[in-house]
């Protein structure tokens, strides 16, 4: 909920710290986006490390106290270049999630593990819905006051963990900190040497690419295509998230308790190739509104995935493998929103030689689908996990 506070009033600080216009502020903006998003990359591994030598309960304080801090530094920003440095350390620390993964992962059985994820995912949705909506209230009242709210929301975390959350990882499955596990190569060779995890890493990879492709250029393309207002597009995308976090807090529960989690993933990935080739060859608002669910479905591959690779990962590594799910996360985000508007453009201009707007929906269906292929490729779940210790 603290990201999205400040989504709506991102912009204007950029606008009022840089002196310049809205085109150079979008720039800016995505320069922020990518130092997030790269930081995270680089910190995810460590992070999952170290919450595996030294327990949950320790990273996710210090965590939350960093988002905390991120914040403060936004609010009190003399310059451009301090929303360099809170987002650095908010991508540093920004696997909390992650941590928050490993820690449901600790305390759940196998078959919980679908469902608390989906929980999980769908508690971060509802934050990114409901936001936006109070930081648009709250921006009346000042500029910066989002920002201190945003902070006050991390640090009263901080204190609900300091005084509650309880520890998570016996001591006895703890283990070392290792430099091979400490940067997302080395943490992935580690993870891939227990079969059929590297096919469900690249799943997670190319599902998380594809769902991204919505909000990377769902505003160029309706209003191009459909001549919406913005009201109308903030509109589809409350829809669409909404729907998802329906799916996930609900619906996935349900499927996976019917087909099991592999073919949750599955109908998951597959739902969502379907909705993007309606939204690349349809016309009209009945496609929007038969798509959307179809599209928001493809969220449940992302729990689902999550614990199909939990289940095959040793108890004490659970940490390493949530760190290297935060760093493809990372490179996610870097790459849907420079690749996917750029495809938009260059097919909606004609310099392809063809025009056909919904090209980043036909390659969003394309790396789904192919995640399908890869998850039906990965081997079931033998409950035989690698001991992590073993692998060293």
């Amino acid at each position: 909920m603290g990201i999205g506070l400040l989504i709506p009033v991102i912009p204007r600080l950029i606008l009022q710290l840089s002196g310049q216009g809205l085109t150079q502020a979008a720039i800016y903006g995505g320069w922020l986006t990518a130092t997030f998003a790269t930081v995270q990359f680089l910190a995810g591994p460590i992070l999952g490390s170290m919450s595996d030598r030294l327990g949950r309960r320790p990273v996710l304080l210090v965590s939350l106290a960093a988002f905390g801090v991120s914040y403060l530094l936004m609010a009190f920003a003399p310059s451009i270049f301090w929303l360099f440095v809170a987002q650095a350390i908010t991508g540093l620390f920004g696997a909390t999630p992650a941590t928050a993964g490993a820690f449901i992962a600790d305390i759940s059985k196998a078959e919980q593990r679908t469902q608390r994820f989906g929980s999980m995912a769908a508690a971060f949705g509802t934050g990114l819905i409901l936001g936006p909506a109070l930081g648009g209230l709250l921006v009346g009242y000042g500029l910066r006051v989002p920002f201190f709210a945003a902070a006050g929301l991390s640090l009263l975390t901080v204190l609900y963990g300091a005084l509650v959350l309880p520890e998570s990882l016996r001591p006895g499955l703890r283990r070392p900190l290792s430099f091979g596990r400490s940067n997302p190569v080395g943490a992935m060779l580690e993870l891939n040497r227990v079969g059929g995890v590297g096919l469900l890493l690249a799943a997670v990879f190319f599902q998380r690419v594809a769902a991204s492709t919505i909000p990377a250029t769902w505003p160029y393309f309706t209003m191009q295509e459909y001549g919406w207002s913005a009201r109308m597009v903030g509109y589809s995308l409350a829809a669409y998230g909404a729907s998802a976090v329906v799916i996930q807090a609900g619906l996935l529960r349900w499927i996976a308790a019917r087909i099991q989690t592999r073919g949750a993933a599955a109908l998951g990935l597959g739902m969502l190739a379907i909705g993007f080739v309606g939204f690349a060859f349809g016309r009209g608002p009945w496609i929007v509104a038969m798509c959307v669910p179809l599209t928001a479905m493809g969220f449940m591959a992302g729990p689902a995935l999550t614990s199909m690779l939990s289940a095959d990962i040793a108890a004490d590594a659970q940490g390493t493998l949530q760190g290297v799910l935060a760093s493809l996360n990372g490179v996610a985000a870097v790459l849907t929103p420079l690749a996917m508007p750029w495809l938009f453009s260059v097919f909606s201009s004609g310099a392809a030689g063809v025009r056909f707007p919904g090209a980043p929906y036909i390659l969003a269906a394309t790396l789904a689908l192919v995640g399908l292929g890869l998850v039906r490729r990965a081997k079931a779940n033998s409950g035989l996990a690698v001991d992590a210790r073993t692998v060293n």
